[in-house]
């Protein structure tokens, strides 16, 4: 619901004066025009006077980014504000339509594709087959093929769409390739993946982590209402975290920022991929329930996990546990409870580090279990959380957790495009040696 419908029972000054004090305000945009155009996004319908309030931003130059996002068609009047006792006030609001956007989110075990519109909303979606063990340029073929067919499917010109958001597990692309990565997409890494779909696609790609992609998807949405420090916790094949500060998406140094996943619980645990030992990851993720339930031979039996497992793969495997679970199967449901309780801990430890207001469970897993992860998540912040006695955090169950990640791609897209930030400032890395050495004199 857009923030000023919300609010009925205010005056309409009220309703905007409200926004004064939201994560937008703050947010370093690159132009007053992204600014305004980030401020009408967030609040669904507002006033060129809201809009100086909300901003910061005075009359005149209000008045000019308005009149250029209505030139390019990205805004529209729609009506009049109710009457304070002077002339009614003209709304804005987007014009959703005016501007596509594509997001992929590419895993071992599936690629998801959504066409969203210029607020976010899901105009189209498929699902394939994941890239399994195919080579890259084969995938990327795939992929730009499956775009295009997804653009067709409903008619959009294919000038409105503004490129395209690919994210999967770890980061992607030349400029972040590593080669550390999940081990199902190893043979990723390094590979210029950005380079070659926006060639094949003919569109620009933006690339970024499917956690993170999932937190910039429910803010973009205003999943995460109006928190100023709020987490998503994403579990997919894996385990990980996206943060929104200041309504700024936190990526790191690296775009890694939030691998709750690789957070030890456990010194002497299993060794996990990345190289440490008793990661939340390796004794919590899908794989380990999987793992755990394929050596309970009864329950094997049961849900079907026993055969040819070369057909299989752990998303499937982990969703028919966890359907089991919905039905009631005692075993079934105690390795997932026992997966919670590791998470709700490393959810722990993420909410006291950023002193969070806010968390979201989200992401395929997620959209498969968390009736059983929520109540344990909110339990463990709710009792041990250090800050609860300053105020709680609000723990809630994403509505669109099986394709967040690919919405969220296509908010990459919609904010890098439309409304771009300030990129951090980093002081140059001889400045201590350019500097002139300070000399104090003594005083007499």
């Amino acid at each position: 619901m857009p923030l000023l419908r919300g609010l009925r029972l205010l005056a309409f000054d009220e309703r905007e004066e409200a926004l004064v004090n939201g994560p937008v305000r703050g947010t370093p945009h690159a132009s007053s025009k992204a600014a305004v155009l980030d401020v009408i996004r967030a609040a669904g319908t507002i006033s060129r006077v809201g809009l100086v309030n909300a901003t910061g931003l005075t009359g005149a130059t209000i008045s000019t980014a308005v009149r250029k996002l209505l030139d390019e068609g990205l805004v529209a009047e729609t009506g009049h504000a109710e009457s304070t006792g002077g002339k009614r006030r003209v709304l804005l609001q987007l014009n959703a339509t005016s501007r596509f956007a594509l997001g992929v989110h590419l895993d071992h075990s599936g690629i998801t594709y959504v066409l969203t519109d210029l607020a976010g909303g899901v105009v189209a979606r498929i699902i394939k087959p994941g890239a399994g063990t195919r080579e890259p340029a084969e995938v990327v073929a795939r992929m730009a093929a499956d775009t295009a067919t997804l653009i067709a499917s409903v008619g959009v010109e294919h000038d409105r769409v503004l490129g395209i958001g690919l994210v999967s597990p770890g980061p992607l692309g030349a400029s972040t390739a590593t080669a550390l990565a999940p081990p199902a997409m190893r043979r990723w890494a390094g590979y210029p993946v950005d380079r070659e779909l926006a060639a094949a696609a003919g569109l620009p790609v933006v690339v970024d982590n499917d956690a993170t992609a999932a937190a910039l998807g429910e803010h973009w949405s205003r999943g995460m209402g109006s928190a100023s420090t709020s987490a998503a916790l994403y579990m997919g094949t894996g385990i990980g975290a996206g943060l929104v500060i200041g309504g700024i998406t936190y990526r790191g140094t690296s775009g890694n920022a939030g691998e709750i996943g690789h957070v030890c619980l456990d010194v002497d645990g299993p060794p996990c991929w990345c190289g440490a030992r008793g990661c939340v990851e390796v004794l919590a993720g899908p794989e380990a329930v999987v793992t755990a339930a394929q050596a309970d031979r009864a329950l094997a039996e049961r849900i079907g996990l026993t055969g040819d497992r070369s057909r299989s793969s752990p998303a499937a495997d982990f969703a028919a546990v966890s359907r089991a679970a919905r039905r009631g199967d005692p075993e079934a449901t105690a390795l997932l409870e026992r997966s919670a309780r590791y998470i709700a801990v490393a959810a722990r430890t993420l909410a006291n580090v950023m002193d969070v207001e806010f968390v979201v469970l989200t992401g395929p897993s997620f959209a498969i279990a968390g009736s059983v992860y929520l109540p344990v998540v909110r339990e463990e912040l709710g009792r041990s959380f250090f800050a609860r006695g300053v105020h709680p955090v609000d723990v809630r169950l994403s509505h669109t957790a099986a394709t967040a990640p690919a919405i969220g791609a296509a908010a990459m897209v919609l904010q890098s495009e439309l409304v771009p930030l300030h990129a951090p400032q980093r002081l140059p890395e001889n400045l201590a040696a350019a500097e002139p050495e300070l000399t104090v004199v003594p005083g007499p």
